[in-house]
């Protein structure tokens, strides 16, 4: 059947409403990848890294950071770039989307190490301080819930041995001095050219007037994870790898 009669048959109320479909709805990888190599690949390539569109073997998308971005995005478009597939059911939404998202996940790994210890040498180092697992923690760091499916195993370890190694994309660690003195250190949360907001090691926000500073030192080599170099022992650290290389979200 062509396209063209297809898209006749797709009753009126569904065309529009492919950003609506519920989480609950799962998602077949198999009819996502047929649909994105006959629609989608002439622009974002046959296996998504890219050509006239960006390229979407990344963990993170800019224009969708999320699953229900992503959707609308493939529905609704881009304008003027991107046409919207509104000729697209909502489950074949759905399952688009699942897709492009499978393109930028990292495979599970057989890491050595003993993840259950891993959890644990986790909690007693105090990591939740930093980092979100399945909404448990403090988000001053990145959040973890995912992250094995978007970092490689080796990436995990360069991180916890060499965390100014590996700095995402945009991160960076600010000293603020103001007139009284006070020194606060913190991540750039938003920055334009007359002020400045942090976010400290507790969690907290501060906002800064520039011209209310004496000193604004960018620490471009500096993050305030502690690396793991000679904090732990090697199978600690193997252990400790194969728990967070084991965080691939929802299963």
């Amino acid at each position: 059947m062509s396209n063209v009669w297809r898209w006749m048959l797709i009753p009126f109320w569904t065309i529009g409403a492919a950003a609506q479909v519920p989480n609950t709805a799962a998602p077949d990888l198999a009819v996502g990848k047929k649909i994105f190599e006959s629609q989608c690949a002439l622009c974002h390539g046959e296996s998504g890294t890219g050509g006239r569109g960006p390229a979407l073997t990344r963990p993170k998308l800019n224009k969708a950071p999320d699953d229900e971005a992503l959707r609308s995005v493939i529905s609704e478009g881009i304008a003027p770039e991107m046409p919207g597939a509104w000729q697209l059911h909502p489950h074949e939404v759905v399952s688009v989307a699942a897709y492009v998202r499978s393109l930028g996940s990292v495979p599970a790994e057989h890491l050595p190490g003993d993840a259950a210890h891993g959890e644990r040498v986790y909690a007693g180092k105090g990591c939740s301080t930093c980092h979100i697992v399945s909404g448990s923690g403090e988000g001053f760091g990145p959040e973890l819930t995912d992250i094995g499916a978007r970092r490689s195993g080796a990436h995990i370890r360069q991180t916890l041995l060499h965390p100014e190694a590996t700095l995402p994309e945009g991160f960076e660690y600010v000293a603020a001095v103001t007139k009284r003195g006070e020194t606060v250190r913190g991540i750039r949360v938003n920055e334009d050219s007359f002020s400045i907001q942090l976010k400290d090691a507790r969690g907290r926000f501060h906002s800064f007037r520039k011209s209310d500073l004496t000193e604004l030192r960018r620490l471009p080599h500096e993050t305030p994870m502690p690396s793991f170099e000679s904090a732990r022992s090697a199978a600690e650290l193997d252990d400790l790898v194969a728990y967070v290389a084991g965080l691939r979200g929802k299963p």
